[in-house]
C-alpha cells in the first residue's frame, strides 16, 4: 500500500500502475536454482502461486509462504518477485508467493480462505517443496501481514499443520476501529489514513464484518498457543499503534515475540529491496528468523527426501 489512491482510474488500471512503480523500487533480484509458477486447488477455485528456493538439493528446510501487500485490492505475483528472491537467497530456504483473490470482486473473507488453502496445501505437499510440515512459516507485509496473523490464528488447532513462525511486517491487525497513528500520520507519509479507509471499505464492505478476527486479528481474545512472531513496524505510519498493540499482546500470551519499529521509516519501506538500508536490515531479520526454524528443538523433522 502506497500513497493515496489516484482518480478515476479503474480497478484494473490502478493494480497496473502500482505494480508498475514497485518494480522500479524493489532493487536487484537475485537469480535462484528453483523458480516454478502453477496453480493449487483452493476452496473459491485455483490459487496462482510461485515457488522460490535458493538451492536445488534435496535437504530440507523451511518454507515461508508469503503474502504481498496492496490493500487486499493490489498487487501481484510480479510485483513480489523481487522481495520473495531476495528472502529465499538471504535465508536458504523456499517461499512461495500467493497470488491470493483481491477486492472488490473478491471481498472478505475470499483472500482468507486463498492464504488458509495454500498453508494447509504447503503442508500436505511439503516434500514436493523440499521442507515438512513443521517447517512452515507464514509472512507477508501490510494486508499480506493481516492474512499471515490470520491463518496463525486459524490453524493453531490444525492437526497436520505446526507453523514454526509468523512474519508480520507493518499488518494490519484492526480494520474496526482507527488507532491514534491513524492521526498522527494520516498524510504526508507514503499510506494514508485515507487510503486505509478506502482499502478496508473494498476489503470488508460490510462494517459488521470488520469485527470479525478473521478481518482483524487483533480482536481474538486468545492469542496463546500461536507460532513464534516476529513484527515489524515503520516509525511514520498510520498501522504502527496496531503493530505494537499486537507484538505486545502476543508477548503477553506468552508468544516468543521479536518487535522491532524502524525508525524514520515509512509503510512501504521494507519492499524497497536493496535500495535504503533500513529494507536490508529488516530483510537479514526475516531470514535470521527463518534460518532460526532448522535449529528449534521443538521443530521434529528429518534432514532430507528421496
Amino acid at each position: 500500500m502506497a500513497g493515496d489512491l489516484p482518480v478515476g482510474l479503474t480497478t484494473a488500471e490502478l493494480r497496473r500502475s502500482y505494480t508498475e512503480q514497485r518494480l522500479k523500487l524493489v532493487g536487484p533480484a537475485p537469480r535462484l536454482a528453483i523458480e516454478e509458477s502453477f496453480e493449487l486447488s483452493g476452496r473459491d477455485g485455483p490459487i496462482p502461486v510461485r515457488f522460490y528456493r535458493a538451492s536445488s538439493d534435496r535437504t530440507l528446510r523451511p518454507l515461508l509462504v508469503y503474502f504481498h501487500g496492496g490493500g487486499w485490492m493490489l498487487g501481484s505475483l510480479e510485483g513480489y518477485d523481487a522481495t520473495c528472491r531476495r528472502l529465499a537467497a538471504k535465508a536458504d530456504c523456499g517461499v512461495l508467493s500467493v497470488d491470493y483473490r483481491l477486492a472488490p470482486e473478491w471481498p472478505f473473507p475470499a483472500a482468507v480462505n486463498d492464504a488458509l488453502d495454500a498453508t494447509r496445501w504447503c503442508a500436505a505437499h511439503a516434500a514436493r517443496l523440499s521442507t515438512h510440515p513443521s517447517m512452515l512459516a507464514v509472512g507477508g507485509d501490510s494486508a499480506g501481514g493481516n492474512l499471515a496473523a490470520v491463518v496463525a490464528q486459524q490453524t493453531r488447532n490444525d492437526a497436520d499443520l505446526r507453523l514454526a513462525l509468523q512474519v508480520l511486517i507493518y499488518a494490519a491487525t484492526d480494520v474496526s476501529s482507527e488507532s491514534p497513528s491513524y492521526r498522527r500520520h494520516a498524510e504526508g507519509y507514503m499510506l494514508t489514513a485515507a487510503a486505509m479507509r478506502t482499502f478496508i471499505g473494498h476489503y470488508v464492505p460490510n462494517p459488521a464484518d470488520r469485527t470479525d478476527v478473521r478481518a482483524s486479528p487483533l480482536l481474538c481474545d486468545d492469542l496463546s498457543r500461536l507460532p513464534r512472531a516476529l513484527v515489524i513496524s515503520a516509525e511514520f505510519d498510520p498501522l504502527v499503534d496496531e503493530n505494537e498493540a499486537y507484538a505486545r499482546r502476543l508477548a503477553d500470551a506468552g508468544v516468543p515475540t521479536q518487535y522491532r519499529c524502524f525508525a524514520g521509516m515509512l509503510h512501504p519501506f521494507f519492499t524497497l529491496g536493496a535500495l535504503i538500508d533500513a529494507a536490508g536490515e529488516a530483510e537479514n531479520l526475516v531470514a535470521e528468523g527463518l534460518r532460526a526454524i532448522c535449529h528449534d528443538p521443538a521443530v521434529g523433522r528429518p534432514t532430507s527426501v528421496g
